[in-house]
C-alpha cells in the first residue's frame, strides 16, 4: 500500500522526540506553578484597578513619583495610548477616600483627568477563579464528546490530550515568564482550544478517509497512512493558522496596550496548536490504534 504523498518527514518513526520534548516542557511548566505560580491580574485576586484619561503626555516616572507622594508606591502604573492613559493597579481594595486621593494628586499635576474605578472583592476573585476553571473543563468535555461521536474514542482521547497540553502551555508560558493573567487571558485560551481542535479534526477525518480506502494489515502500513494524512492536510492548516497568526501579531504590534497579552496569549496558543497537531494528536493515536486487535475474519463456507 502507498499513498500518492511526498512525506517529507516522518511523524510516526520521530514520535518519541516529540513526546519527550512535549512531556520536558510539561514538567518545566508545571514545576512553575508549583513554585512560582501565576501572576494573577486584578480580576483574579482582591484589589483596585484606576484607568485615567488626561489631556496631557504624561510619563511613568511621573505617575510613580505621585502614588510616592501619596502613600501608594507598591501600586504598579502602566502608560498606554498616545502616552495620555494611564492604568494603575493596587493590590488592595482602596476606599472611596484613597482613589480620590490619588485622582486629585494627578489632577493637580497634569490637570482635569478622567477616571474610572474598578474593584474586586475577594469573593468575586475566587468566584471567577472558580468559573475559569469550570469553563476551560467544559469546553474540553463538549469538544471530546463531539470528536468521540464523529469519529471514535481512540480520536477523542489523542485530540482531547493534544489540546489540554495547547491551553497548558499558554499558561505554563505565562507562568514562566511572570506574565499578567487576566479576563482576556481566559478567553485566548479558550479561543485556542477551538482553533486547536479545528486543525485535529482536519486531520483526523483525512486518516478516517484513508482508513476507509486502504487494507492495513500491519503496522508500518497504518504509520504511512497517519504519516500520508498529516502531509495531505499540512498546507491546509498552515494557510489557516498562518492565516490567523499575521492577524495577531498586527494586534499585538498596533493594538491597544490593554489587549497585548491576550494576543500574546492567542500567539503562543496558535503555534503550540500547530505543533501538537501533527506532533502529538497524530502519532498518538497511531499508538492507540496500533494496539488494537484485528478481529479475523469468518471463514467463507461453500454450499454442498
Amino acid at each position: 500500500m502507498r499513498f500518492e504523498t511526498n512525506i517529507r518527514y516522518d511523524f510516526i518513526k520521530n514520535r518519541g522526540k516529540f513526546f519527550y520534548t512535549s512531556l520536558a516542557l510539561t514538567i518545566i511548566g508545571i514545576l512553575s506553578l508549583i513554585f512560582f505560580q501565576l501572576n494573577l491580574g486584578v480580576d483574579f485576586k482582591a484589589g483596585t484597578n484606576m484607568d485615567v484619561s488626561t489631556e496631557t503626555a504624561v510619563t511613568k516616572a511621573e505617575v510613580d513619583g505621585i502614588l510616592n507622594d501619596t502613600g501608594f508606591s507598591h501600586a504598579q502604573a502602566t502608560i498606554g495610548g498616545d502616552n495620555n492613559r494611564i492604568t494603575i493597579r493596587f493590590d488592595n481594595v482602596l476606599e472611596q477616600s484613597d482613589t480620590k486621593k490619588v485622582e486629585d494628586a494627578l489632577t493637580a499635576k497634569f490637570g482635569e483627568v478622567s477616571t474610572e474605578v474598578h474593584v474586586v472583592s475577594p469573593e468575586m476573585a475566587q468566584e471567577l477563579g472558580i468559573k475559569t476553571i469550570w469553563a476551560i473543563l467544559i469546553a474540553s468535555l463538549g469538544i471530546m464528546l463531539y470528536v468521540m461521536i464523529r469519529f471514535e474514542w481512540r480520536f477523542a482521547l489523542a485530540a482531547n490530550i493534544s489540546i489540554l497540553y495547547d491551553s497548558f502551555f499558554v499558561i505554563a508560558m505565562f507562568s514562566i515568564f511572570r506574565l499578567e493573567v487576566d479576563l482576556p487571558f481566559i478567553a485566548a485560551v479558550l479561543t485556542t482550544l477551538g482553533y486547536s481542535i479545528n486543525d485535529k479534526i482536519v486531520i483526523f477525518d483525512r486518516v478516517r478517509e484513508n482508513m476507509r480506502f486502504s487494507s492495513i494489515k500491519n503496522e508500518s502500513q497504518l504509520a504511512e497512512l497517519v504519516n500520508a494524512s498529516i502531509w495531505q492536510t499540512m498546507a491546509r492548516n498552515l494557510y489557516t493558522v498562518l492565516t490567523v497568526v499575521l492577524i495577531t501579531l498586527c494586534i499585538f504590534f498596533l493594538g491597544s496596550p490593554s489587549i497585548k497579552l491576550f494576543s500574546l496569549a492567542l500567539l503562543i496558543g496558535l503555534v503550540s496548536g500547530a505543533y501538537s497537531t501533527v506532533a502529538i494528536a497524530g502519532p498518538l493515536w497511531f499508538v492507540f490504534k496500533r494496539k488494537q486487535k484485528v478481529k479475523p475474519k469468518a471463514a467463507k463456507t461453500t454450499a454442498p
